[in-house]
């Protein structure tokens, strides 16, 4: 059973930082040395700081980023620059934004920022749709150590056919926003604040039986859910390490979009082409695609081409360099049942599982072990960047993915059958910053 309640949330004090814009970043998964270093260079209070600082040489265990994080957190609130919200509230979240690739198209995507109560996935409240990676969790853990904070929110679906949640919270939508911001991607990004008790019961009796669906944030949820573990052994903080700050969207509105997420192979040290090609036409149709220029200039049209020929079977783009870009699709003759049998039938036809499992593992050798420690494979939303690192020789074999349906993210997860690392890209992302929960508020919850 989802138990949500509403909190004070710390944000950027408008006296202090006139343009929010500023000052709030992408989640820090999506920020690139290019992203932190502009980040850097628009305020000094920019949340980069604290989420994704910058090493220095003279680095040690009184100086390092989760020190400088912590330190810096603390001296903006000691500076107002961060205050807390006057009571408890929920917060609709409203992002209106051109869906990439799609001609201009906008869509708005509808949520609420509250806390949701922790929950171990054996409890079947809260599930997965993807697998993590090792990395990013000890990394989050240790800046959530020193800041006792979040700063993003776990992105959460939830079924409700009718937008009855939706239906109790638009009323408040119609007044002035509290907080409005337009990011780097052109994304509106609009909040405002709902204290009203009988609204915000409304909505959590309408969401308790409910199951929930991670989207976006596994590594944060379980970061979360560890040190909720850490807390309780160790009996440094009470109720509050207990939640998580979520925004929940409904699985039904038309605002969702998933962005495809491509590989990129690299350093593999016995890599044979021929067997590996060999190897995949034994599964695979492999059709050869003539294409001219860069890859900046014939990947729109390539991946529109992969999308037409996957909405039959599965489908994956290849390319192993200049000349080299194939479809694949999904021979007829492949028996999938006795192939994959050790898969549920739900995951056997999602061309994500097929490259994980299919050719990753069994052709390439990269195991989930390898994928899990990030050893030889490489993400990349952008399709004809994966494809530069080939030629550039910074990577061996990209292979280009369509977006996996958001059908299948909510039933592979509720059947418990969590998809490989990356399945999905919902965009646009939650911009951190927005709101804060702060477990050590002397304010409270």
């Amino acid at each position: 059973m989802a138990e949500i309640i509403p909190f004070r949330a710390l944000h950027y004090d408008p006296k202090k930082i006139s343009d929010l814009g500023t000052v709030v970043t992408q989640p820090y998964d999506k920020i690139t040395p290019e992203m932190q270093a502009r980040y850097y260079d628009l305020h000094p209070y920019n949340l980069v700081r604290i989420i994704r600082g910058r090493s220095l040489s003279n680095d040690g265990p009184t100086n390092n980023v989760y020190v400088r994080a912590a330190r810096d957190f603390k001296a903006w609130i000691e500076k107002d620059v961060l205050t807390g919200a006057r009571e408890p509230a929920v917060y609709p979240y409203y992002q209106e934004y051109e869906v990439p690739g799609q001609g201009g198209q906008i869509r708005v995507r509808r949520g609420f920022i509250a806390l949701l109560r922790l929950e171990d996935y054996a409890a079947h409240v809260v599930h997965r749709h993807e697998m993590t990676l090792s990395g990013p969790k000890a990394d989050r853990l240790e800046l959530l150590k020193a800041t006792r904070a979040h700063f993003g929110q776990i992105f959460m679906l939830y079924s409700d056919p009718e937008g009855l949640i939706e239906g109790h919270l638009a009323g408040s939508t119609s007044a002035a926003p509290w907080e409005q911001v337009k990011d780097e991607y052109g994304t509106r990004h609009t909040v405002w604040r709902v204290a009203d008790s009988e609204i915000i019961s409304q909505v959590h009796q309408a969401l308790r039986d409910r199951p929930l669906v991670i989207a976006d944030g596994h590594h944060r949820y379980e970061t979360a859910l560890a040190y909720r573990n850490y807390c309780r052994q160790s009996g440094e903080m009470g109720e509050s390490a207990e939640y998580v700050m979520v925004t929940f969207v409904r699985m039904e509105t038309e605002g969702l979009t998933i962005l495809p997420t491509h590989r990129l192979v690299h350093s593999l040290t016995r890599l044979d082409a021929g067997k590996f090609a060999m190897g995949a036409r034994n599964m695979f149709n492999w059709e050869g695609v003539e294409v001219t220029g860069t890859p900046s200039e014939w990947s729109a049209r390539f991946l529109a081409r992969l999308g037409a020929a996957g909405r039959d079977r599965p489908t994956l783009g290849i390319y192993s360099g200049p000349g080299k870009l194939a479809l694949l699709r999904l021979r007829k003759d492949f028996d999938l049942n006795r192939e994959l049998a050790d898969y549920p039938p739900t995951l056997r036809t999602l061309d994500v599982v097929l490259l994980h499992y299919l050719i990753l593992e069994r052709l390439l050798g990269i195991d989930a072990k390898a994928v899990r420690e990030e050893h030889n494979l490489s993400y990349f939303r952008d399709a004809a960047q994966a494809c530069e690192k080939v030629e550039k020789g910074e990577g061996q074999i990209a292979f280009l993915l369509n977006p996996t349906p958001v059908s299948a993210v909510y039933a592979n997860a509720l059947a418990d059958c969590p998809m490989p690392q990356k399945s999905t890209d919902f965009y646009p992302k939650l911009l951190s910053g927005l709101t804060i929960y702060w477990l050590d508020n002397p304010e409270g919850l």
